[in-house]
């Protein structure tokens, strides 16, 4: 279980958001929405561990993230909205150096099959410098092939800059995951499918 307890966010000057609550469980997907710089991502690097709270506190199975450290690092996966690729390296390496970094040695052919399923089969070898932003945000999902031991996707708009086929893909791995027991904590400003899930949601903008 994921729970947030009355947390606040500050950036600069201003109070982003403060007193929220909510948790979640397996099989439940929350939904963080919320007009532009209300905190959203700020929101994702929290539950991640990524950035403090400046209130409140953040707890998984009862105990505080920040006293699990490493434990709880484990249980998640986390995908910002930045794809984090390097240009110079192919879409092939990327996907290698993302899973690597995350503690995973996956043979190249299981890691051409993941960008083959994704419609990038043609593009596996090419630096991503010269790929489309659609194709550079399905080489950064393409690590969800291989996170299913991960209790925790946290995705920061995972669908930006896909086509219709690409977010339908992505939709059917998300329901994959919370139908096998996982959890996901997401931001999008698409309408996303996922038929017989525990969906719930938070506005940023009314939990001041």
């Amino acid at each position: 279980m994921l729970e947030a307890r009355k947390i606040e966010c500050i950036r600069g000057d201003r109070r982003l958001f403060h007193g929220l609550s909510f948790r979640l469980e397996a099989k439940q997907a929350l939904r963080i929405s919320g007009d532009n710089g209300s905190g959203k991502t700020s929101l994702l690097r929290m539950v991640a561990g990524l950035s403090p709270t400046q209130d409140g506190e953040i707890c998984w199975n009862q105990a505080r993230i920040t006293l699990l450290a490493e434990d709880y690092r484990r249980e998640l996966l986390f995908i910002g909205h930045a794809n984090g690729l390097k240009e110079d390296l192919s879409a092939l390496e990327n996907l290698q150096h993302a899973l690597v970094l995350a503690g995973r040695h996956v043979e190249f052919g299981a890691l051409r099959a993941a960008l083959a399923d994704q419609g990038l089969a043609a593009i596996a070898q090419l630096p991503v410098r010269v790929l489309s932003q659609g194709q550079k945000r399905r080489v950064a999902l393409a690590r969800l092939m291989f996170c299913a031991d991960k209790t925790l996707w946290i995705l920061d708009e995972p669908f930006g800059a896909l086509d219709t086929i690409a977010v339908a893909y992505i939709e059917k791995l998300l329901l994959t995951h919370l139908q096998r027991g996982g959890m996901l904590l997401y931001t999008t400003h698409q309408e996303v499918a996922l038929p017989g899930a525990q969906s719930l949601s938070v506005e940023l903008g009314h939990a001041r």
